[in-house]
């Protein structure tokens, strides 16, 4: 990796690290000012989700200097917890346990194998094609059927969100784009950095100036308004940040666009299926945010758009 290389990681962590030391900053002033039992409740949560963002980018930054390696352990990781969370908040039934078993023990590590041996081809029919068909096999050998379709259609949906989505994330370390040969971590903290920064600018927008909501009945909290103010400032930060991509301007504007795009769609869908399950979030896991799939569900949509538009017109 070249020095102008480093040069860029460097920054990009500055930068994220800077933001994050801002707004611990104005969290301790905003708590030193709270007056109202309500306005400490809402500094509270500001706070704990501020030191959640603290460890998530503490961890993320280990897996990125650990290599291709460690960032496939901390996404099949991600998986296994968000499948756990999304199968507790769904119906099974005993004789789905070993059609489960495998989900979590066998298609979770095997499909990130195949990313860490760089298997492209099987990597991306592996839980589309051959899960599919073995998840409904497996369970109708249990003799239970009982609500069946309802029951394959979950484990089936929760392999394909949790596990197949969110693995063309770290997928983005094993393309070969001319030019840019050593410099994939990039592109993945490009694509994290783009979706996330969406997701907080949505709600801060929203919050400033938002009047209509979207779907009201999916989700009350995401207005026109911030829609519209989160995906132009996250496009206009994926614009700024081309040189740390393969894109050019335009290209990282338009790839930016499409991911906070699908990241919406990604956030939105989800929230319906909460809805669908009488609950506010997936799990607890991370203080302020909830469970790991909600705070991943706008990168489960956006990953693998953004990987294979980057490996269909920008790979070879």
């Amino acid at each position: 990796m070249s020095l102008a290389v480093d040069r860029q990681l460097v920054w990009f962590w500055v930068g994220v690290l800077g933001v994050l030391v801002v707004a611990t900053v104005v969290a301790w002033i905003l708590k030193a000012r709270a007056r109202s039992e309500a306005a400490e409740a809402t500094v509270e949560n500001i706070n704990a989700r501020i030191h959640s963002w603290w460890l998530m980018v503490g961890v993320v930054a280990l897996a990125i200097l650990a290599g291709r390696i460690g960032a496939v352990i901390l996404f099949a990781l991600v998986s296994f917890f968000a499948l756990r969370e999304f199968v507790t908040l769904t119906p099974t039934r005993r004789g789905d346990h070993r059609t489960l078993f495998y989900g979590f023990f066998v298609s979770i590590p095997l499909q990130y194998y195949l990313i860490a041996i760089d298997w492209y081809g099987l990597f991306s029919i592996l839980i589309p094609v051959y899960a599919f068909l073995y998840v409904p096999t497996r369970s109708a050998l249990s003799g239970d059927t009982e609500n069946f379709l309802v029951r394959i259609a979950v484990i089936q949906w929760g392999l394909m969100v949790c596990v197949y989505c969110v693995s063309h994330a770290p997928a983005l370390l094993i393309l070969d784009i001319p030019g840019y040969e050593g410099q994939n971590a990039k592109l993945l903290l490009y694509l994290l950095l783009i979706v996330e920064v969406s997701d907080v600018l949505q709600y801060v927008w929203g919050k400033l100036t938002g009047r209509h909501a979207i779907a009201p009945t999916v989700s009350p909290n995401k207005t026109v308004e911030g829609f519209v103010g989160g995906v132009v400032c996250a496009t206009l930060l994926g614009t700024a940040l081309w040189a740390m991509t393969p894109f050019s301007p335009w290209q990282a504007a338009a790839m930016s666009a499409v991911a906070v795009l699908m990241g919406f769609a990604g956030g939105l869908t989800m929230s319906a299926i909460k809805r669908d399950r009488g609950v506010k979030d997936f799990g607890v896991m991370l203080a302020g945010h909830g469970g790991i799939l909600d705070r991943i569900d706008s990168v489960c949509f956006a990953a693998p758009i953004f990987f294979h538009l980057t490996r269909y017109y920008f790979a070879r």
